[in-house]
């Protein structure tokens, strides 16, 4: 994405979802109406401060204006903290997107897990599953149903549907069940924190191997380390040339694809350069890229029609990127 791909949006409302979790609704500021978005769906957000943070949209696809949730993260990268201390209401913001990376995969039954304000992708799952008329059940696991957004929203629409919907506070998913029980042709769809999904795909793998089991995390694993070219590269230097400009720069062992490229480019964008945000996708133009990233599918990586530059590699002596 470009500089020419961000939106003008104006904050005209915000409401306490939870104990340290807001929404902000999003209306366009030049009365364009928003792209249209399905249900895992995000948008990179830009901060009066400058800063990029990436948020699921969580409202009704059909809505004019945007949707989103924020978790006060006290251990957090700032943005979050941003959101909740600034006076954002009536105030213009810029957005990129929406994209999707964690679609609503087509199954027999969905089984839709949330951990924590992972709720808000899940939620607006579960709002499709419904629409399409589509078998589903919403498993909500938190701290305490205090810090719990949209549990109200969640039971109401569970109950309209005629779905399941399991709510477990201050005590982990009874994971070994929900999978036991998931049925044939069933799919899971999960959100949370790294812990969650983590646990959950060990225990598909002991219980049910092969289950489908689509997930997208919000925060890091909490290693703390700085991006870097992949283990799996081959650990030799390779060229990277920007098609927009024919520029091109060497990316040495140790350095990451987005560190070489910003020598050039110090516009780039990036957020988590950890690989599970998505700021700083790149399309791949040329060349063997090795992916490190949490987001993309088997299948998006073996297409290699796009990589994040802020922790992928490259397996070709020369890499193309359209920047």
């Amino acid at each position: 994405m470009t500089v020419s791909d961000w939106r003008e949006v104006t904050v005209t409302r915000l409401g306490l979802e939870a104990d340290g979790a807001v929404s902000l609704v999003l209306a366009p500021a030049d009365g364009v109406p928003l792209p249209a978005w399905d249900a895992g769906g995000h948008i990179d957000l830009r901060l009066p401060s400058g800063t990029v943070r990436q948020y699921s949209l969580c409202g009704e696809p059909g809505d004019p204006a945007y949707t989103i949730a924020v978790l006060r993260e006290p251990d957090g990268r700032g943005g979050s903290a941003e959101i909740h201390d600034s006076t954002l209401i009536g105030r213009t913001l810029a957005i990129r997107g929406p994209r999707n990376h964690f679609p609503l995969e087509p199954a027999a039954h969905h089984v839709l897990v949330a951990g924590g304000i992972g709720i808000t992708p899940v939620l607006a799952m579960a709002r499709e599953a419904t629409a399409r008329g589509d078998s589903w059940e919403l498993h909500y696991g938190g701290r305490a149903v205090t810090t719990m957004a949209f549990v109200e929203q969640a039971r109401m629409l569970a109950e309209s549907a005629g779905a399941r919907f399991r709510l477990t506070a201050g005590e982990p998913l009874d994971l070994p069940a929900l999978v036991r029980d998931v049925p044939e042709g069933g799919a899971i769809h999960a959100c949370g924190p790294p812990g969650l999904l983590a646990a959950l795909r060990a225990e598909i793998d002991s219980a049910r191997p092969g289950l489908p089991l689509y997930t997208e995390q919000f925060t890091s694993a909490g290693t703390g380390a700085a991006a870097s070219a992949p283990e799996d590269a081959d650990g030799d230097a390779f060229e990277v040339e920007l098609a927009r400009t024919g520029e091109t720069v060497v990316v040495t062992p140790g350095t990451s694809v987005l560190e070489a490229v910003r020598t050039l480019r110090p516009d780039v964008l990036s957020s988590c350069e950890e690989g599970f945000c998505g700021t700083c996708e790149t399309k791949v133009l040329g060349g063997t890229p090795v992916h490190a990233d949490t987001i993309l599918s088997e299948k998006e990586r073996a297409e290699n029609t796009s990589m994040m530059i802020c922790v992928g590699g490259c397996a070709s002596q020369r890499l193309i990127l359209d920047l």
